[in-house]
This record gives structure tokens, sequence and C-alpha cells, in this order.
């Protein structure tokens, strides 16, 4: 385990209960360690402002926000686990949540192993998030877990799509027009946000045998021949990965406390 940590999380409490999906501890893995070249010059996305704190920051609030979340681990740019580390002692977080840094590795696959082996062998239900979703409301949170829970070995929350999409054939120069080669049923389409959510072991042994490219952690389970399930996400729980998705964000932050005292 990495030094860049608060203390170790304390042991789990005794089961009490005959049912022990009931007792289940979550953790929560953050990758944090990509650059985020889309939204311009400047410190790696995770860092960038939003109301005047750090995106991760209000990542890392979001999962503690659920009473589940005993522990979050966030994974720093391999440089940058210091900084990082400062960063989170430095903001107010839940205290019955625990935290803990480590260092990440060159591509986001990496970095979620990196997170996966850090972990104390008492959690059995991890959750994967995205830095660059910092406006996640805590009933997605909940719902993602609660899922996992009652026997699902991968969820995932996700939106219906309101635009009709297209399948094309990637024009060979960028730019060109490209040809379309089908039109997909979107009643049957989503589009899929984070946290996702993983049985442990489940996830554990698709880090462990999935190579090649993949977008998110449940391709992988996916390829393993698993179920993944949906629940349903939320329009705030967009990503923010281009400048308009972070004016986006500043003006729900700004509703938030406006309406809430978020």
């Amino acid at each position: 385990m990495s030094d860049e940590s608060r203390p170790s999380p304390a042991a789990p409490p005794a089961e009490t209960s005959a049912d022990t999906r009931t007792n289940t501890r979550t953790a929560v893995v953050i990758p944090a360690a990509g650059r985020g070249v889309r939204l311009g010059p400047g410190a790696p996305k995770a860092l960038r402002a939003l109301g005047g704190t750090p995106m991760l920051i209000h990542a890392v609030r979001a999962m503690a926000a659920s009473r589940a979340v005993s522990l979050v681990v966030v994974v720093a740019p391999p440089d940058g686990a210091a900084e990082v580390k400062s960063l989170l002692d430095a903001h107010a977080l839940p205290e019955r949540t625990d935290f803990l840094v480590v260092p990440g590795g060159e591509s986001r696959q990496e970095s979620v192993r990196l997170g996966l082996d850090a972990l104390p062998p008492e959690y059995d239900i991890v959750l994967v998030h995205d830095a660059a979703r910092p406006l996640v409301p805590v009933d997605t949170v909940d719902a993602v877990i609660e899922t996992v829970r009652e026997g699902a070995s991968a969820v995932v929350p996700a939106l219906p799509l309101s635009d009709t999409v297209k399948q094309v054939e990637p024009a060979a120069v960028p730019g060109e027009p490209e040809p379309v080669v089908a039109t997909p049923e979107r009643a049957r389409l989503r589009a899929v946000q984070t946290p996702q959510g993983f049985d442990r072991g489940t996830l554990v042994r698709a880090h462990e045998t999935v190579s090649g490219e993949v977008t998110d952690d449940a391709s992988m389970v996916e390829r393993l021949g698993r179920t993944v399930v949906v629940v349903p996400g939320h329009e705030e729980a967009f990503k923010v990965t281009r400048p308009l998705d972070l004016v986006l964000a500043e003006a729900v932050l700004a509703r938030r406390r406006l309406n809430d005292g978020f």
C-alpha cells in the first residue's frame, strides 16, 4: 500500500446479519492520472477548478456522500501523488470515509488496476468513477451499490439517447465525409456514465485477463462473458471533457448552491 495515504481503514465490524450482502464494504477507485488535453492547456483535467475547487475534490466528495462508501482510492499522475495527497488534505472531506492516493500508470486501464491492487482485502464491492464527472448525485451512487449488493456482477448508470445515432465507415482522412452504414435502433441504446459498480472478484479477474483497448471497465467484464446491467443515470453526471462542458458544470454547481446550499 502506498505511503501517500491517510491511516489505513479500520478492520470491518463483525457481521451481525445472516445476510452477509448487507455487510459488504464498498470502495471507490478514481483514476485521475490523465492530462485532459481537450480542455486546453493548463493543469491536468482532474485538477481544473470548478466553482473555485478542483474537479477531483468535487468527484471525491460525490462518492464519499454515499454512506455506503468507506474508502476512496485516488489514482494520481505517476509523478503527482504527493501533490494530490496535499490537495485532499487541504479540503474538507467526510470523516467517516478513508482516503488513499497511489501513483497511476500510462493508461486508464493500468491506473484502475493499480488502484485495485491498493485495496485492503475486506472490500467486496468496487466502484470505478471518472474524476471528470464531478457532479454525479448521491442517489445514482447508491443505486449502483445497491444493485451490486443484490447480486449483479457489474452495474452501469446510463441514460437513453435523445439523438439519432449513425454507424459510419470512418474517413481515411479526418474531416472528410463519412458514409453511413447503419442506423441503430435508438430505443435499445444507452449513454453510459460512472460510477460503475462491480463485485470485486469479477473486476479483478477482468483486469487480469482482458487486454487491448477498452473504453470502460464494464466492457472488460463483458469480454469475460458476464452480464452487465444498467440502472438509471442522471443528467448531471455528465463528463467534463471540453470547455463548453466546464461552462455547463459551473452553471449546475451555481444552481445547486443557490437552491440547496451545496
